[in-house]
C-alpha cells in the first residue's frame, strides 16, 4: 500500500509527490509544503480531513435486514458512529434493522443520516434519520443506494439485501460483507470495524 503523509500547518494530505485534493477525491499536483509530514494510516487521514471539514461527502452505504439480530443491530450502531467519526456520509434505505441502528450511531456523532425511503411518505422514516428522501418506488430503491455510494457495508441480510451488494458489484462500487451477510463473489468478508473503516479509507484514497 502506497504510503500517506500529513502536513498539519497547511491541511495537505501528500502521497508521494502528490496531493490530495479532497473536494475532487483525486490525487493531484501542486505545491508541497517544506513542513514535517507525519506518516498517517488511510483512516487517520480522513480523521484529519474530516476535522478540516474539506472532504466530498461522497455517501457510504450500509445495508440490511429490517429484522436485525441484537448483534447486527449493534455492530451496525458502531459503524455508523465509525462514518460520522471519520466525516464520512451515511446512505441507507431508512427503515428499521440495520438501517435504523445505523442511523442511530452515525446520528450520535453528529452526523445527518440519509434514507432513501421506498414508501411514498417521508414519516415513513425511523427517528434517527435526518434527511427522508420518500422514493416511492419500493425496492427499486436499492438500485439508487447502489449507484448513489462510493461503498457499501452488508450486515446480515437476506435477498433484498443480496439484491443491494450484486447492484453494488454491478456498478464497481465497493462491497464488503458483514455478520452473516449473504456469501457474493467480489464482495470482501469482514469481521470488525476498524476492516471496514481501513477498507473504505483505502478505497477513498485509491491506495488498494
Amino acid at each position: 500500500m502506497m504510503k500517506l503523509q500529513w502536513i498539519e500547518r497547511d491541511g495537505q494530505l501528500i502521497c508521494g509527490e502528490r496531493i490530495f485534493d479532497p473536494s475532487g477525491l483525486g490525487w493531484i499536483s501542486g505545491a508541497i509544503s517544506n513542513h514535517n509530514a507525519e506518516n498517517v494510516t488511510p483512516p487517520q487521514a480522513l480523521q484529519r480531513l474530516a476535522v478540516r471539514q474539506s472532504l466530498k461527502r461522497v455517501p457510504i452505504g450500509i445495508i440490511g435486514p429490517r429484522e436485525a439480530t441484537p448483534a447486527q443491530y449493534d455492530l451496525a450502531e458502531q459503524v455508523g458512529a465509525a462514518l460520522a467519526d471519520h466525516g464520512l456520509q451515511l446512505l441507507c434505505g431508512g427503515k428499521t434493522g440495520v438501517m435504523e441502528a445505523a442511523c442511530k450511531g452515525h446520528a450520535s456523532k453528529g452526523g445527518l443520516p440519509i434514507g432513501i425511503l421506498p414508501d411514498e411518505e417521508w414519516q415513513a422514516a425511523n427517528p434517527y434519520v435526518a434527511i427522508p428522501i420518500a422514493s416511492g418506488i419500493g425496492p427499486a430503491r436499492n438500485a439508487i443506494i447502489a449507484r448513489a455510494c462510493l461503498a457499501l457495508i452488508a450486515i446480515g441480510g437476506g435477498v433484498g439485501t443480496l439484491s443491494e451488494m450484486a447492484l453494488g458489484l454491478q456498478f464497481n462500487r465497493l462491497v464488503l460483507a458483514m455478520a452473516d451477510a449473504p456469501p457474493v463473489i467480489g464482495a470482501s468478508v469482514i469481521a470488525t470495524v476498524d476492516e471496514a473503516l481501513e477498507r473504505i479509507a483505502a478505497h477513498l484514497f485509491k491506495i488498494l
